[in-house]
């Protein structure tokens, strides 16, 4: 091959592999922005949709309450390791009734993971206890729209609907709280309490 033509190949598989890069860009942006499968995260979703159907048919308060306590430690570890500390911190501000540093605490885990409907349930909780119901109903909205079975929701939503003095909107809650955990604690006693403030306020 002529020296020429030699130079003018080498050449163009010079401008050819400058260019390759620029070629694997998208193919490169679009695998990165798709995660990989989750193996530990597919694990608990199956996990909890076992707890669940198993919720329905358990055979006592025991068996109940030990499958509600594995449901509720799936939640929390659904969001990262640095979340799931500022939910037990917040919790236990929670408990402490320093409502404003449990605040502080949900706000930073929903803003690192604010695909955990339980960090969205634990800031409602906190709102709910400083008084604002209007920000405690919103935050409920979105934990519901994240898991759609999150029981304490639906208790936490039914409790701030039998305040505002909406009766029947928190029995429907209720009800659907007891469809997705019949044997959940205090939950008959409510139920009945609702149904006698329903009935009294269709009257």
């Amino acid at each position: 091959m002529p020296r020429g033509a030699r130079r003018a190949e080498h050449g163009a598989m010079r401008a050819a592999l400058l260019a390759l890069p620029l070629l694997l860009m998208p193919v490169l942006a679009h695998a990165q922005s798709q995660p990989a499968p989750n193996r530990a995260q597919e694990s608990r979703r199956a996990e909890l949709d076992s707890l669940f159907e198993g919720l329905k048919a358990a055979p006592d308060d025991a068996v109940a309450h030990m499958m509600e306590g594995r449901i509720r430690t799936l939640w929390v570890e659904q969001a990262s390791p640095a979340t799931v500390l500022l939910l037990r911190r917040g919790a236990r501000n929670l408990a402490a009734r320093t409502h404003d540093e449990a605040l502080e605490d949900f706000d930073a885990a929903i803003v690192l993971s604010p695909q955990s409907a339980e960090a969205w349930h634990q800031r409602a909780q906190a709102y709910a206890a400083l008084g604002d119901q209007a920000a405690a109903a919103r935050d409920l909205q979105e934990a519901l729209r994240l898991e759609p079975r999150h029981f304490g929701a639906l208790l936490t939503l039914s409790m701030l609907q039998e305040e505002a003095g909406d009766a029947r909107a928190a029995l429907r809650s209720m009800e659907a709280a007891l469809a997705l955990h019949p044997r959940l604690r205090g939950g008959d006693a409510r139920l009945r309490e609702l149904r006698r403030k329903a009935e009294g306020d269709a009257t």
